[in-house]
């Protein structure tokens, strides 16, 4: 690629990024997005809960939306991995895997998040698949079925309450010693929810579809499904490096605009919220897009 100047430079091409392409793109903003084409829902089937494409596959997703981001003759692609960034005299000079350097006025960080799976064999292959994260995004699919909740505590207790509603058939999988308040643990009983305290051997899965739940001690349990939620680490050391500020669940601090603590510096998608979706991260680039154009703006109209 020629081209090495850019106004706005986005990290990571999903779909937070391609959002914050698009409105950048039909702002006429000389913008290039670099992505290393690793999508941490890469082995999820299917997609949900998001208008217009419910069931489509994630790559389905976001080809459609490369494609359409593509029209705009001010975006530009770059296939390959940033592994740092720095703040230049005239903002931001990006550098790639390859040894390419990029500067930009402005810097978006769409880098999104690395699960930390557990080192339990057959827990990989399933995840995304039969082990989930989110009942907004899989929980209709698996509705009625025998389902896992490996998780414990407060955690454990909110995921419980909403699984609930779509199965009755629910068992809490603690790895380990209980610790839920005495109030969960009445109301656990109530509604007749196990609760299994071994530690997790393995998983015994066909293709991904979880069959069985493996314990230490030898015993077993089927499944039909289960719910996993994992702690994740961010996907990039970029705002790190950049000095922006994390919260103590390690997301990326952003205010309702989505800037960083950064200055010239914005995040989106599932690096700075909880609120882990592809309809969130489209919105979380949109107002990245229409933020950074209207900065621009207001700097090359009145000087």
């Amino acid at each position: 690629m020629d081209k090495k100047e850019f106004e706005v430079i986005v990290i990571g091409g999903s779909y937070a990024g391609l959002s914050t392409a698009m409105t950048l793109g039909r702002s006429l903003r000389e913008t290039l997005v670099i992505d290393a084409g690793r999508p941490c829902n890469r082995q999820t089937p299917h997609s949900h809960n998001f208008l217009t494409q419910d069931g489509s596959t994630p790559k389905e997703i976001s080809e459609i939306a490369k494609s359409q981001v593509s029209k705009y003759g001010s975006i530009k692609f770059y296939d390959g991995l940033a592994i740092s960034g720095k703040q230049s005299n005239d903002g931001f000079e990006v550098t790639t895997e390859k040894g390419d350097v990029f500067t930009s006025k402005k810097l978006v960080l769409a880098t999104g998040i690395k699960d930390l799976i557990p080192d339990i064999k057959g827990f990989s292959e399933c995840w995304g698949i039969s082990v989930v994260h989110c009942p907004y995004c899989h929980g209709y699919e698996i509705r009625n079925q025998k389902t896992a909740i490996i998780s414990n505590g407060d955690r454990a207790s909110h995921l419980t309450s909403l699984v609930y509603n779509l199965t009755k058939d629910v068992t809490i999988l603690t790895s380990g010693t209980k610790d839920f308040e005495e109030s969960d643990l009445k109301v656990f009983k109530e509604k007749n929810i196990q609760i299994i305290e071994k530690e997790i051997s393995s998983i015994e899965h066909q293709n991904g579809q979880l069959e069985k739940i493996v314990f230490k001690d030898g015993s077993s349990k089927s499944f039909d499904c289960a719910y996993g939620p994992v702690p994740f680490e961010q996907h990039s050391t970029i705002a790190k490096d950049l000095g922006c500020e994390m919260d103590e669940d390690g997301y990326i601090v952003v205010d309702s605009m989505q800037k960083t603590t950064a200055e010239g510096v914005f995040a989106c998608g599932d690096n700075s919220t909880f609120i882990r979706s592809v309809a969130n991260a489209v919105n979380d680039g949109n107002t990245v897009g229409a933020m950074i154009n209207g900065e621009l703006s207001r700097i090359n109209f009145y000087g």
